[in-house]
């Protein structure tokens, strides 16, 4: 899987949702949480209610994602683990910028400002403990993402509608499914008692973060 970098654009917008990301102590470039630089879309905006709130949920994911990856790194001074996060972050911002271009900022979640913070824990936390914590919280996250776009692509399918939709989406499920097995083949061994507890808390929140999205 290529490591993609993030490319800075003259169309940018500074605001609150713009945060610098430290890496031993040095600023590096600001990244904006909702306005990334996106590729213009060539789908329709009026997609049907079940469809919008679907990608809100999806945007909002996305958004939690890149925060997961910022609490690892914000942490973690592990060379391995930083380079894992780094090298996903990308991906994860890739993945928001699309979502990003599919959906009106209008349309956007009302609780963004929860999810970075509920990813920026999911990360940073188990940080805290090393590696193994870290790998297995990432596995149990992504198995969730997974299952989540699985569904979708699974009703575009059955209404055999949006089909560039349906390809952007299976792309991202594909990315999640590697992020998933290398963290996986990274294990050395089974999470025990503690942090599959953990895990299984991760893999909860994320379905709720999911019901509420769609909501709000």
């Amino acid at each position: 899987m290529s490591v993609l970098k993030p490319q800075a654009t003259a169309n940018a917008t500074p605001a609150a949702d713009v945060e610098p990301l430290e890496q031993g102590g040095d600023e590096v470039q600001q990244v904006s949480l909702q306005e990334e630089a996106a590729p213009k879309s060539e789908l329709p905006l009026d997609y049907p209610r079940w469809l919008t709130q679907e990608l809100r949920s999806d945007q909002a994911g996305e958004v939690g994602a890149v925060m997961i990856y910022r609490g690892i790194l914000a942490v973690s001074r592990n060379n391995a683990i930083r380079e894992f996060a780094e090298h996903h972050l990308q991906t994860e911002r890739k993945h928001l910028a699309e979502i990003n271009a599919l959906l009106p900022r209008a349309q956007h979640s009302r609780l963004l400002p929860l999810w970075r913070i509920a990813g920026f824990l999911t990360g940073a936390l188990p940080a805290l403990f090393g590696a193994k914590a870290v790998f297995a919280t990432i596995e149990a996250v992504e198995t969730f993402v997974d299952q989540h776009y699985a569904a979708q692509i699974a009703r575009l399918d059955a209404e055999q509608s949006f089909p560039s939709l349906r390809e952007t989406l299976n792309q991202c499920r594909l990315d999640e499914v590697a992020h998933r097995d290398e963290a996986a083949d990274n294990l050395t061994a089974r999470p025990g008692a503690l942090l599959s507890a953990w895990c299984r808390a991760v893999g909860g929140g994320s379905a709720m973060a999911v019901r509420l999205a769609k909501r709000f």
